[in-house]
């Protein structure tokens, strides 16, 4: 079969999106049960699959049920219709959250018992103590917290807030000449029977405001016993509601569709229009009914009746509702046993020794840096050296996340106090953060910074800061690039790289950059960095392009790309376009991956690996060998449609040839892991590294030994490079395959 007469867009060659994400959680799951990890760690995993699985209910799966409902025809690349891709979607979360809950029930709880953690779900097994401490703290503190809500004529189904946990009961009235809230009992006159009895709903939301897990008195070194507090309100709910009988009871907890889509070319005012629709985000449509196992049948189908939800929507679960609970567990004193060792990354950056003139160092070469690896705190002082540098005139910044209690928010408030012209992107449309980002913009503006709010129909994706500086010689640019967000709390848990440079070509597209993101300029000429939505699609189509060329002209062709998900079916068909010329692609893609390698004539000489370790892998580092002549990038975008054409991305090149080794060297080790890698198979799903007769390789605990090592050799007077290959054509041996 040869290239041009195989038909690169057969859908029986791609796999559906949302699958794909869902194989990725699985594999998250799949560290949750690896016994090589510590328990608490695989506890934090399988904690962080309930998370993932939500965000992906409340958007993806939300936007699959609107797509069936306005009879959305149109199949995706797998040649899935919106119904079917629905459908599938259900029944894999519905086997994927029975893995949950076999995980947890089978592996993690007799494992945690074993070591003196109980998480006690029958309150009438505890001691007197253990009662009366309970008793005391739900008459003290939760009581006068609780709002009982009963459903009638007159009292309509409250809306239920998305994401809560809530417990349903079923009531009647005790038998009593009183008259009630539901109204007196009533006995026949003439029989004396009691009539068939009709029971009355009503519910309870279990309040965040206070801790889910309530630690008992009395605990030793090896006995630790919790209380989960839904079980503790569930225990006492008839003090909820004297004179009636508690039928049954259940916990339930929905999920509702947080996409909202923006009317951006009508609103006069963003932020007022995104303040509007957050406010719906709690009243969207139910689009998933989680319930404990066993529940009354009477009561589910009042739940399902008034949240209009089909069965396919119900999820019955045989444990503790909302899994994320788990982090709390995670974060119970001691134990330190069972957690991994946590990493916290030297203060000394080998091109940014402490104390020094972070400008001046700048113009000695570029700077690249390894998060969380090396610490982001140089990103921070760029910032905050700049705010308070007389020579600074400007700062320019986009940013996407920041973290709650942002220091690089405070840098550029104290910037613009001291009279520096500061202009900040602040991208209110990132799903997730658009309060905490709306909260900061105002902060800004009252800092006198010129805030904007993004651009209209498009999202603002790129990482890039651009200093302007008076020196001796004239008008000086420094420029930050990054594949991650400013945020300097998540920097200490996802993968990513940076630059810092000075370069006259790099500074004067950044200077274009942010002119087109104020205004209405639109250069037609750039000198280092590529754009989307404007033209970095098709600067990967080319890059991919050169190769599958070099490889049919007999010469050295070889594609390393690490990103987090990859779907565009324009980029995938040229990969497999280029595999059938003989390019040797080898691909590490954290999540979702549309593609399939391994098919005979179109894939063969494509590999996909995913790694899933404590940190989070979230840089995008593309590598092109070029016939010999490698060429190395880094970017803020995925290959991914919504990357490449609905936001603001950057790519950058990686042109200093110690900064290119360095980025060839985190690729190459990743490429070489063996335990935390999962390979793609061609049905899409994974397995783990074949180890026989393989050294075991953890990129990430190597990365961290590398870092430590080099500051401590820096430290010391030693310039210890050791680690690093001799150059990228260790990487590019690859060849015509």
């Amino acid at each position: 079969m040869t290239a041009e007469s195989t038909h690169f867009r057969n859908p029986q060659y791609y796999i559906n999106r949302e699958l794909s994400w869902i194989e990725f959680d699985r594999r998250c799951l799949s560290e949750a049960r690896n016994k090589e990890n510590p328990l608490m760690e695989r506890l934090k995993f399988l904690s962080i699959t309930a998370s993932n699985l939500d965000e992906f209910f409340m958007v993806r799966v939300a936007s699959l049920q609107d797509m069936v409902r306005a009879g959305y025809k149109k199949k995706d690349i797998a040649g899935l219709s919106a119904s079917e891709q629905l459908q599938a979607v259900l029944d894999a979360t519905h086997t994927f959250m029975n893995q949950q809950y076999w995980t947890l029930n089978r592996q993690l709880l007799p494992e945690l018992e074993e070591h003196g953690l109980f998480i006690v779900r029958d309150l009438s097994t505890l001691s007197r103590a253990e009662t009366r401490y309970l008793e005391d703290y739900f008459s003290m503190n939760l009581f006068p917290v609780l709002t009982p809500m009963a459903v009638d004529s007159s009292r309509p189904f409250p809306l239920i807030r998305n994401k809560s946990l809530n417990i349903g009961a079923l009531l009647t009235r005790k038998e009593t000449d009183k008259p009630g809230i539901l109204g007196p009992s009533k006995k026949s006159k003439k029989s004396g029977k009691v009539p068939k009895i009709k029971y009355e709903f009503a519910t309870v939301q279990v309040p965040a405001v206070l801790p889910r897990i309530l630690i008992l008195p009395g605990q030793t070194s090896d006995l630790n016993r919790i209380v989960l507090l839904e079980d503790l309100i569930r225990h006492y709910l008839p003090k909820l509601f004297v004179n009636y009988e508690v039928k049954c009871t259940c916990p339930y907890r929905i999920m509702r569709s947080a996409d909202f889509e923006l009317a951006e070319d009508e609103a006069e005012d963003l932020l007022e229009e995104i303040k509007k629709q957050l406010k719906k985000r709690q009243r969207g449509d139910a689009i998933r009914l989680e319930v404990e196992k066993g529940i009354d049948s009477e009561l589910l189908k009042l739940l399902m009746t008034e949240l209009s939800l089909e069965k396919d929507f119900v999820y019955e679960i045989d444990g503790p509702l909302d899994l994320t609970y788990l982090m709390k567990a995670y974060g119970i004193d001691g134990f330190d046993e069972l957690r991994e060792h946590s990493y916290a990354p030297p203060q000394i950056v080998p091109a940014l020794p402490p104390g020094c003139d972070i400008f001046e160092q700048i113009r000695k070469g570029d700077v690249f840096m390894h998060h969380p690896y090396q610490t982001f705190d140089p990103v921070v002082q760029f910032v905050a050296s700049a705010a308070s540098d007389p020579d600074v005139l400007a700062i320019k910044q986009t940013l996407y996340r920041v973290s709650g209690n942002s220091p690089i928010i405070a840098a550029l408030a104290k910037a613009a106090e001291n009279g520096k012209q500061v202009t900040v992107l602040v991208e209110l449309k990132a799903r997730f953060d658009e309060e905490n980002n709306i909260v900061w913009a105002k902060e800004l503006e009252k800092a006198g910074c010129h805030v904007i709010y993004g651009l209209q129909n498009l999202k603002t994706h790129s990482k890039i800061t651009l200093v302007v500086r008076r020196e001796e010689d004239g008008i000086r640019r420094y420029v930050h690039l990054g594949t991650g967000n400013y945020n300097d709390s998540t920097a200490k848990l996802y993968t990513d790289i940076g630059l810092m440079t000075c370069s006259d070509p790099i500074g004067e597209d950044a200077t274009a950059v942010f002119n087109m993101l104020s205004g209405y300029s639109e250069p037609r000429f750039w000198n280092k960095l590529s754009l989307a939505p404007l033209w970095l699609k098709n600067r990967f189509l080319h890059l991919i392009g050169r190769e599958e060329q070099h490889a049919l002209n007999g010469e050295m062709a070889h594609i390393i790309a690490k990103m987090n998900s990859l779907c565009d079916p324009d980029i995938i068909e040229a990969l497999y376009k280029a595999s059938a010329a003989g390019v040797r692609i080898e691909l590490i893609v954290r999540g979702i991956c549309c593609l399939r390698p391994g098919i005979e004539g179109i894939s063969q000489n494509i590999s996909v690996r995913s790694i899933v370790g404590n940190f989070l892998e979230h840089s995008r580092i593309y590598y092109f060998e070029n016939g010999g002549t490698p060429e190395v990038y880094a970017a803020s975008a995925d290959w991914m449609p919504r990357n490449l054409d609905r936001r603001v991305e950057i790519m950058f090149p990686l042109e200093d040839s110690a900064i290119k080794e360095k980025a060839c060297h985190i690729l190459k080790t990743e490429l070489e892991d063996t335990v935390k890698a999962h390979i793609m198979r061609t049905d899409g799903t994974y397995d783990r590294v074949d180890r026989r007769n393989k050294e075991l390789v953890n990129s990430q605990l190597q990365f961290c030994g590398e870092a430590v090592r080099e500051a401590a050799a820096l430290a010391n007077g030693r310039d210890n490079r050791t680690f690093i290959p001799k150059g990228p054509s260790e990487i590019g041996n690859g060849g015509a395959q």
